[in-house]
């Protein structure tokens, strides 16, 4: 009986923290799906994986499950390889066989905290976006960088000196630290 009621309370907990921050969890979703029109589905997806994940009532009370949730709904909407993906967007599709050997995956540790620091790192940066004229320049000049870590070939599609751009992107790494500072991650800092 014991067991029973301690899952009726997770699911009450759970339940009840989807209830209270439903409208941030959709305007997330917008935002990290960069308004797609499948934003809401995603969301949806998201909500339901949370829901049923072992340790969601762990991750509400330590005040991580906004950030958890963020991760999901990242890893949902940009990864080829995700459940999303898998059973939502490519349903219906006809796929090829492959051998047994290529289906197994390696035993590799899923890192949990670390999937979090990434998807705080992209809230950051998509708040640069939003927030001044200066931290857009830095967030985008960022991402190209990612995309491509060379300066001189940014200098050139962009028309802005070498200079100035490795100095903004060094600007957009302090800031991004500093954010995470402030939001009590420091993995790897």
């Amino acid at each position: 009986m014991k067991y029973v009621n301690s899952i009726n309370i997770q699911g009450i907990m759970v339940n009840g923290f989807i209830t209270n921050r439903y409208e941030d969890i959709m305007l997330m979703s917008k935002k990290i799906c960069r308004s797609s029109p499948e934003f809401e589905e995603v969301g949806h997806f998201s909500i339901e994986k949370f829901m049923i994940h072992e340790r969601a009532e762990e991750l509400i009370e330590a005040g991580k499950g906004m950030q958890f949730l963020s991760g999901i709904i990242h890893r949902s909407f940009h990864s080829s390889t995700s459940q999303y993906h898998t059973l939502i967007r490519q349903k219906g599709r006809v796929h090829g066989f492959t051998s047994n050997t290529q289906l197994e995956e390696p035993d590799v540790e899923y890192n949990d905290e670390q999937d979090n620091v990434v998807a705080a790192i992209q809230i950051i940066i998509e708040e640069m976006v939003n927030d001044s004229k200066e931290m857009w320049f830095r967030s985008v000049l960022l991402q190209m960088f990612a995309d491509n870590p060379n300066y001189s070939k940014i200098a050139r599609e962009t028309g802005v000196p070498r200079t100035s751009i490795s100095r903004a992107v060094k600007e957009a790494k302090e800031h991004i630290k500093e954010e995470l500072i402030k939001r009590g991650i420091n993995y790897g800092l």
